[in-house]
């Protein structure tokens, strides 16, 4: 699920900052140090709290004491990682380095996500928005929401940022095109729903085998929460209706 890894990003300086806790695997904490080259970290920005990306901030903690952890409340998925969170919301503007990011709410992988944006050079520590490569994985029954993914999608391709810095694959240089293309796709994918289910096909399940065909077995259940988001979006826009446990095109 993230390809070759998670990537953190040291911003170092006066205020040595952290995007992202990691795992808390060891050689990570290792890389950091050496990173750090004897600096203290001062806070770990946080963009959202999934276990790749928020399970690593005890055993940072526990190495780094006296940092801080950051990040947009969501209180059922912080709790379980022992550390004392200080809260950010959307338009917080928070020292990094020799400088500052601005919090951006992009809910949509999560609802709790964030993205943190560098102005003067146009950078954006994207989190999981974007990865190069693939399409992020809506989970709609763990708080992602197809609808505000797209928002959020638009809301960072209007502030036409220079290149994005995510947690997953290589930076990505060419943003404008990499998000015009996901808003294409995924209006495809609704395509691909609506005519799934015009087919007869009427559950996730089986919209899923049938958009998704050839897919490697392990990675269909999140083929299946990205269906529902999928269905969920397309209900509230009139297009599909449930009945029980039954989806049709209205």
């Amino acid at each position: 699920m993230t390809g070759r890894g998670n990537t953190t990003w040291l911003i170092p300086g006066r205020v040595p900052t952290l995007i992202d806790a990691g795992t808390g695997a060891p050689q990570h904490l290792e890389e950091l140090e050496r990173a750090l080259g004897g600096a203290r970290l001062d806070r770990v920005l946080v963009t959202h709290a999934h276990s790749d990306h928020a399970s690593g901030a005890p055993a940072l903690s526990s190495r780094m004491p006296g940092a801080q952890f950051m990040k947009m409340p969501w209180p059922e998925r912080d709790s379980r990682y022992p550390v004392v969170w200080r809260p950010l919301s959307d338009g917080d503007v928070v020292e990094a380095g020799d400088s500052s990011v601005a919090v951006l709410h992009t809910p949509g992988h999560a609802p709790d996500h964030l993205c943190f944006w560098h102005e003067s050079s146009r950078t954006l520590f994207c989190g999981d928005l974007a990865m190069r490569g693939s399409t992020v994985v809506i989970p709609a029954s763990s708080g992602g929401d197809l609808g505000l993914y797209l928002e959020s999608l638009e809301r960072v391709r209007a502030l036409r940022p220079a290149r994005l810095l995510p947690a997953h694959g290589p930076v990505i240089d060419d943003p404008d095109v990499l998000l015009g293309n996901y808003l294409v796709h995924r209006r495809e994918r609704d395509e691909q729903v609506l005519a799934a289910l015009a087919a007869g096909d009427a559950s996730p399940e089986a919209i899923a085998e049938r958009v998704y065909s050839g897919l490697a077995p392990a990675l269909m259940p999140m083929a299946r929460e990205t269906v529902a988001a999928h269905l969920l979006k397309l209900e509230r826009e009139g297009r599909v209706r449930r009945e029980g446990d039954r989806w049709t095109l209205t």
